[in-house]
Formats: C-alpha cells, sequence, structure tokens
C-alpha cells in the first residue's frame, strides 16, 4: 500500500497529538516501539514479547512503522548475522512520550500491574517510575535474566540507564521473570517468597538487591466520581 492510500485514512487535523496517534495509533504499534527501545529485536522475538499479536498483524505493523521512518530493518553482526528491527534516532525519541503516557495511566483504578508483562515493558516501568529522591546517591549495575533476554540496569544516583546485555559483570544479577519482579518491585512481595516458589534467584550483592527495588514508586490512583 503506498503513503497516499494510507494518508487519505487520517484525520486532517493538524495538531501533533492527531499525527502521533496516525503514527503508532494502530493496535499493537505502540507495545512494537517499546519492544524496540532497548535494542533491535528478530521478528520471532517481537513475537514473544507480544504473544497476542498475529504473525500478520505483526508484519502489517512494522511495514507501517517502516515507512513513517520510525522502525528500520538492520543486519544484526556475526555470530548471528539475521535481519531484525531497530528503531531509527527519530524513533527512539518517542521514549519521552510513551514513559509520560504510561504514568498517567497507572493512576486509572484500571492499571493492574499483575498482568502479564515482556522483559522491555519491566524496564521501561523502572524507567518511568524510577524515584530520584528514593535513588540519591545510589550507585549500582543491577542485571537481569528472563530466559534468554538479559538486561543490565546502571544506576548513578540520579538516573537508571538501561541496555539489552549480557547480565554476568553485573554486581547483583536478578534471575527470573517479568511478573515476578514486578510483584517484588510494585507488589512488595518479599524476597523470600519468590525464592521459595522457584521463581526467584539473586547473585551477587544481596543489600544492593534489596536497595534496588525501593526505587520505584507508582503514582497514586486518581479519584473516579
Amino acid at each position: 500500500m503506498k503513503l497516499e492510500e494510507v494518508t487519505k485514512r487520517w484525520y486532517g487535523d493538524a495538531c501533533g497529538t492527531a499525527l502521533a496517534m496516525e503514527l503508532v495509533g494502530e493496535r499493537w504499534a505502540l507495545l512494537i516501539v517499546r519492544e524496540l527501545m532497548f535494542g533491535p529485536r528478530r521478528f520471532g522475538e517481537l513475537r514473544a514479547g507480544l504473544p497476542g499479536v498475529s504473525a500478520n498483524v505483526l508484519t502489517q505493523r512494522l511495514t507501517g512503522l517502516e515507512r513513517a521512518g520510525i522502525v528500520a530493518r538492520r543486519q544484526l553482526p556475526p555470530p548471528a548475522s539475521v535481519q531484525a528491527y531497530a528503531l531509527t534516532p527519530w524513533g527512539l525519541e518517542s521514549e519521552a512520550a510513551i514513559r509520560a503516557l504510561g504514568r498517567w495511566a497507572a493512576r486509572s483504578p484500571q492499571h493492574d500491574p499483575t498482568l502479564p508483562l515482556s522483559g522491555a515493558s519491566l524496564m521501561l516501568s523502572f524507567r518511568t517510575m524510577f524515584s530520584r529522591e528514593r535513588a540519591d546517591g545510589f550507585v549500582a549495575t543491577i542485571g537481569f535474566r528472563f530466559g534468554a533476554d538479559g538486561f543490565v540496569g546502571t544506576i548513578d544516583g540520579d538516573w537508571i540507564h538501561i541496555r539489552r546485555d549480557d547480565p554476568v559483570s553485573a554486581e547483583v544479577v536478578f534471575d527470573s521473570d517479568p511478573m515476578t519482579m514486578a510483584s517484588i518491585i510494585y507488589g512488595g512481595r518479599p524476597f523470600a517468597d519468590a525464592e521459595a516458589a522457584g521463581q526467584l534467584r539473586i547473585a551477587g550483592n544481596r543489600a544492593l538487591a534489596e536497595r534496588f527495588v525501593t526505587l520505584f514508586l507508582l503514582p497514586s490512583k486518581v479519584v473516579v466520581e
């Protein structure tokens, strides 16, 4: 489908918000951007992070995001040497808007942090709910291993920087799954409970692990009359 044919269905509104909805407002589009926020992903990896999307719809959305200049295809270096999808520099700029939208929506009484989520979703939530006040003076490198998916978070006392990477060199590594980590950080679940259930293993400095999970704060819920 040509770009001219797509734009015929657009709102015809000069507002930047209207254009944003055109670019990433279709079902699954914004979540695809979320999954790519920490580095390139192969098609199968995107489907694994978004288990509810069909291969056909994922193909359509990736095509649309490519056409819009938000996503580009990349050849991964050896030994992978396969095609993957990555956000363009402009696509990466959407993170601030996505974080603001997520924080706003989390104030809804309908927000349920116990629902399934991907590793990328959890990492983006860390960058959304990070409390600079609670992290004051805290410096650490925290690793996460979710099956084959690895992330490294570097906290510099003011912000948390996150990248996809093997967490082997981190000061502490959480070996778990995203839902379990969310239940600990946002639901107050004790480490011991998750460990006893076989859902969590902590390697490295446990004191850093205990401090890390206190650095995130969900916003207060809005009162709906």
